[in-house]
């Protein structure tokens, strides 16, 4: 495996750097069960869930919201 520094990764062009940020996560992904979520990533995920469904209706669908950022 080659070896990248940290001089080659400034040296990059910005497109450059970003596939190698998407190539590096991708390899992540490949193997993510293997990942531990940390426990209060899993008790923030239900609250928002029971938070959802004691009220479907409080929240924005995503088209609206994106609309109202790209709408500025």
């Amino acid at each position: 495996m080659k070896q990248i520094t940290v001089t080659d990764i400034a040296e990059m062009t910005l497109r450059d750097r970003v596939q190698l940020v998407e190539d590096i996560w991708d390899s992540i992904a490949e193997i993510s069960e293997f990942i531990e979520v940390p426990e209060w990533h899993k008790e923030e995920l239900d609250k928002r869930l029971k938070a959802y469904h004691d009220n479907p209706n409080a929240g924005s669908p995503w088209p609206e919201v994106k609309q109202r950022i790209i709408g500025k």
